[in-house]
Parts: C-alpha cells; structure tokens; sequence
C-alpha cells in the first residue's frame, strides 16, 4: 500500500466553490456510469458534487490517511451515498481485475510527477468503452507560487496533455474552462504572487467570476480558461 500526506492547505477553501464545482460537473456526469474511480479523492468535496444514487460503486481511492477520515466521516453521516467506498493507496495498488466505467482525476494529476505513467496504469482499469477524466490547471505560463506551495507539478496545455494519452485510448473532449479566471490567475501570477488565495478571493472567483465564464466560454468555442478538461475513451483492443 503506497501512503503520503497532502501537502496543500486549499482543500477546505475550494470546497466552499459551489458554482465552479456546478459548472464542471455539468460536463462531466453524463460520461460517469454506474462504477466509478475517484483518483486523489481528498476530503471529498468532489465526491459530494459528483456522486449520487445512479452509480452502483464509487470508489474514492487516496493515499492521505487524514483525508480519508473525512471521506469516511461523510459516508456514515450519510452525506455521500453508501455506494461510495474507500481505499487507501494509488492506482498501483488497485488489483487487477478492477474495471471502472470511469476514472476521474479531479484537479490531482498535476500533483503527480510522473503523469503519463500514471495515466497509462490508471487506463489499464477501464472497460472497454470506458472514460479517463481529467480536470486540470491550465497554461503553464500561469504557475505560480500557489501552485508550487500546493504541489503542482505543472499546468497544461491541448498539446502537453494531449502527449500523455494512454495506449488503447483515444481524445473524446478536449477543451478548457473558465475563461475569465485566466485573468485572476495572470494577476496572481505577476501581481500578487501569493501562496494561498484567500477565503474571500475564492468567494468573490466562484460567485463573480465564474457566472461571466459560464457565458462566455461556449461563445469562444471553450478555447480558452484557467482549467482544462481532457476525456480519453478506451478502445478494444485490435
């Protein structure tokens, strides 16, 4: 069993991002099916928004024993359906014959370095027809010092992320989101500098911010955004 613990402090504040959670979930929950894999689940925020009564199995897979807890905690409390279970670890200790609908990555792969392994493991773990989600951090010309102060890796681009699809899978979605919160994040990155945003700059992000990109990204041709959400497809095997 493989363990760490999270070195970011922005969990609880970004959990509080209702309409930013609303707006990716919207393009993400047509494409779960019935069992899921939650990779990087953290204090189940994303759970919460995600995870209901048409999903058979959910599998909230992370390796913060800390994080967990809280997981398990909204589990007997009822706030998350009991179709949702726990797993301490990372995809390299599921066992082989777990086979998921989908796979998501919700703002965690660019916490891991070694990202293109970890996708080419992560899709052995899908079904035929299958969908390996990621929503991640765009433009790396946007890292900042919060990005580095949480873990981040890298941000990415449609040709960085494009260069780490697994065998066996195809590009279905390729776009990004949020297309006005890339201004907020260049003014951090050249202003402000910060290592944690404020509760009152999420709030002001989530509930001003993201309203306008709502709008504005389908006008654009969602070619632009702070966020960029990648869905590969597994094929059958020729």
């Amino acid at each position: 069993m493989s363990e760490e613990n999270y070195i970011g402090s922005e969990l609880e504040i970004f959990a509080k991002a209702e309409n930013w959670k609303s707006y990716f979930s919207r393009f993400i929950s047509p494409l779960l099916g019935e069992n899921v894999l939650e990779v990087g689940a953290g204090i189940g925020a994303t759970t919460e928004i995600l995870c209901n009564q048409s999903h058979k199995t959910w599998l909230c897979l992370e390796p913060d024993a800390e994080l967990l807890a809280q997981v398990d905690e909204k589990i007997k409390k009822g706030i998350l359906p009991v179709s949702c279970k726990m797993q301490r670890g990372v995809v390299a200790d599921l066992d082989k014959e777990m086979l998921f609908d989908s796979i998501i990555y919700i703002d965690v792969l660019e916490h891991i370095e070694k990202d293109g392994e970890e996708l080419a493991q992560a899709s052995q773990h899908l079904k035929v027809g299958g969908k390996l989600i990621v929503l991640s951090p765009a433009y790396e010309t946007l890292y900042s010092p919060f990005d580095k102060a949480i873990g981040h890796f890298r941000r990415y681009d449609k040709a960085s992320i494009s260069a780490i699809t697994p065998p066996e899978t195809k590009i279905a979605k390729l776009i990004y989101l949020d297309s006005l919160g890339v201004f907020l994040s260049f003014a951090n990155r050249l202003l402000l500098r910060q290592n944690n945003p404020t509760d009152q700059q999420i709030q002001f992000w989530d509930k001003a911010i993201i309203p306008i990109s709502r709008f504005l990204d389908p006008v654009i041709g969602y070619s632009a955004g702070r966020s960029i959400l990648c869905v590969w497809e597994k094929s059958a095997k020729g």
